[in-house]
Order: structure tokens, then sequence, then C-alpha cells
């Protein structure tokens, strides 16, 4: 995982596994140390995750949940085939608004 900021968003970059275990308890982590920074605008790339899982999905979308409560926004950055279909399968891809373009997705902050 790594963290960098662009203007008023924190961007959470992801590799690897998000999956039942560490990989989903990475997300409630990283959102929860972004919360506590003071970030509302949240931009998770998970352009390097090869693979999610339910428990995985389960995570971000109650990170989501936590974000929007606080008045901020969460958006996914290039996710890959497999996440994107579970995303379509799953019906999230009608709440969580996914970007292929880095640029793309700051300016929908605005």
């Amino acid at each position: 995982m790594a963290v960098r900021q662009a203007g008023n968003v924190e961007i959470i970059a992801f590799a690897g596994r998000i999956v039942s275990g560490d990989g989903a308890g990475a997300v409630r982590e990283a959102i929860k140390g972004a919360v506590e920074r003071g970030h509302r605008n949240i931009l998770l790339d998970l352009g390097g995750v090869r693979t999610i899982d339910s428990m995985g999905l389960g995570e971000i979308s109650a990170a989501y949940i936590t974000v929007a409560r606080l008045g901020g926004a969460m958006k996914l950055l290039n996710p890959q085939a497999k996440v994107s279909s579970l995303l379509q399968i799953t019906h999230l891809y009608s709440v969580l608004v996914t970007f292929s373009d880095e640029n793309a997705a700051l300016a929908s902050f605005d």
C-alpha cells in the first residue's frame, strides 16, 4: 500500500490481494488513517489489485459509508478486470464511482 496527496484528495494505492485476513484489514486501516488525518476525499487506486473477495468488497463498501457519513467522497481508480466484474455482479458499480484516468478522478472531487 502507498499513500500520497493530490490537492485535497488522499490517494491510497493497493497491490496484490484484498481478501479476508490481512488484505481486507489493510483497507479498513488505510481508510481509518486517512479519516483520522482529516481527509474526506479519498481515491482508492486498485490498479495493482489482482484479486478481491467478498470480505474485501465488504471493507470497501464499509469504507465508502464511513467517508460519506463524514461528508466526504470515496472513489475507485483503475479496477482491474476481475475487480470490475465483481463490482458489476454485486451492483456496487452503481454506488462506487470508478475511473480509469487519475486526472479525471481527481477533477471529479471538485
